[in-house]
């Protein structure tokens, strides 16, 4: 199997108001936010166009379940369908089933700390 983890996909974390905390990142520290919170753009080794998402969500989401957690990581990965098979055999808990869509393909774990961990298969060229 080739590499597991490849760069870090995103970062999710609960918010009273996402909005106004959206906005207050994008005055203070000039980020450019949208609905989704902000995308940041940076090459991989390879020169290939990569993203990673800073996201506030709703602190009702339900999103990070079953963590109780307020955040929840997003790491980019290769061959998602294979990796969470080998991920099965190590012992680790994978949530729910993957999940496909136009900008990739998406699985979930949680870590020994109950941490639910989103692992993504990225197709970049969808947010361009």
């Amino acid at each position: 199997m080739k590499k597991r983890v490849t760069g870090l996909g995103g970062f999710f974390f609960k918010s009273k108001d996402p909005d106004a905390t959206k906005n207050w990142y994008k005055d203070h520290l000039g980020l450019n936010t949208d609905q989704y919170g902000c995308t940041f753009w940076w090459k991989d080794q390879d020169g290939a166009d990569c993203s990673t998402q800073w996201s506030p969500m709703s602190d009702k989401t339900k999103y990070f379940k079953p963590s109780e957690k307020q955040f929840m990581m997003n790491f980019r990965v290769e061959n998602l369908e294979e990796l969470l098979k080998v991920l099965k055999e190590e012992g680790v808990q994978v949530v729910g089933e993957m999940e496909t869509y136009e900008y990739g393909k998406f699985g979930w774990i949680l870590d020994p700390e109950g941490n639910k961990i989103e692992l993504w298969e990225p197709i970049d060229k969808a947010f361009q």
